[in-house]
């Protein structure tokens, strides 16, 4: 094992026991996404009835938005831990500071704290597959497809968080995350096919969950196409930058 691999694992570890005490802030998350299948399921979704999906496949509308839910809360997970919990270590308890003092290398923090963001993503979306298929959403066994997929979105939103939080100053900036999140979460083809939006549809195209949340439904309901390495390229794109400003951004804070 390389020492930036050893270095990352470390802080991974730490970050686990951390929240062995505080395992109760892992639902804060995963508890909104899961509100809005239950109201969908229990009331909406039977004034909407069915959604056709294209082919003449028809699902029912809690099955339509179930897997965009579970893409939502790998977002969740991801965005939580590396904005609001990076940006006190970072800012405030200056842990990064104490870690540098050690064989600990700027790029170990950053590899160590966004996979944390992506495991605690990956914890949400696998806690959410298990409610969907609990409450008999499941079309079928194709749906485990959707783990490395919602691990994949994880990777994008931690990387991204992470840039984002080391641009931040003040806890007034994260005013932002909901303001940026939360449009992201309404307008990914979450709640309406693409093709509800008319003409605005390329602006979906533009929102990292969408891509996500294709891949998420395709593994759901079995259904394969040609665009879904498309999908997943434009995550994989978004989250290789991200993770170079990121390391770029804290070689600059924690180093200089």
């Amino acid at each position: 094992m390389s020492p930036v691999t050893w270095g990352a694992v470390r802080l991974v570890e730490r970050s686990a026991l951390v929240y062995r005490r505080t395992w109760l802030i892992l639902l804060s998350g995963f508890a909104e996404p899961l509100l809005y299948l239950a109201s969908i399921r229990l009331g909406l979704g039977r004034l909407v009835g069915e959604v056709d999906m294209g082919g003449g496949r028809l699902v029912s509308y809690s099955a339509f938005v179930a897997p965009a839910l579970m893409a939502a809360a790998a977002m969740n997970g991801a965005v939580y831990d590396s904005t609001f919990n990076i940006y006190f270590k970072l800012r405030h308890a200056k842990t990064y500071d104490a870690a540098l003092a050690t064989p600990l290398t700027s790029t170990d923090v950053a590899v160590g704290e966004i996979t944390w963001a992506m495991i605690r993503g990956l914890l949400y979306a696998v806690a959410f597959a298990a409610t969907i298929t609990v409450m008999g959403l499941a079309e079928s066994w194709w749906l485990l497809a959707a783990i490395p997929a919602s691990l994949l979105i994880s990777l994008t939103f931690a990387t991204v968080g992470m840039a984002a939080t080391t641009y931040m100053r003040t806890w007034v900036d994260f005013e932002w995350v909901g303001a940026i999140t939360m449009p992201i979460f309404l307008f990914s083809a979450t709640f309406f096919p693409v093709s509800s939006y008319g003409s605005a549809a390329w602006l979906v195209n533009l929102s990292p969950l969408y891509h996500g949340v294709e891949l998420i439904r395709a593994a759901h309901g079995g259904q394969w196409d040609a665009t879904l390495p498309l999908h997943a390229g434009v995550l994989m794109a978004i989250s290789l930058a991200a993770a170079q400003v990121v390391n770029r951004r804290l070689r600059r804070v924690l180093v200089v």
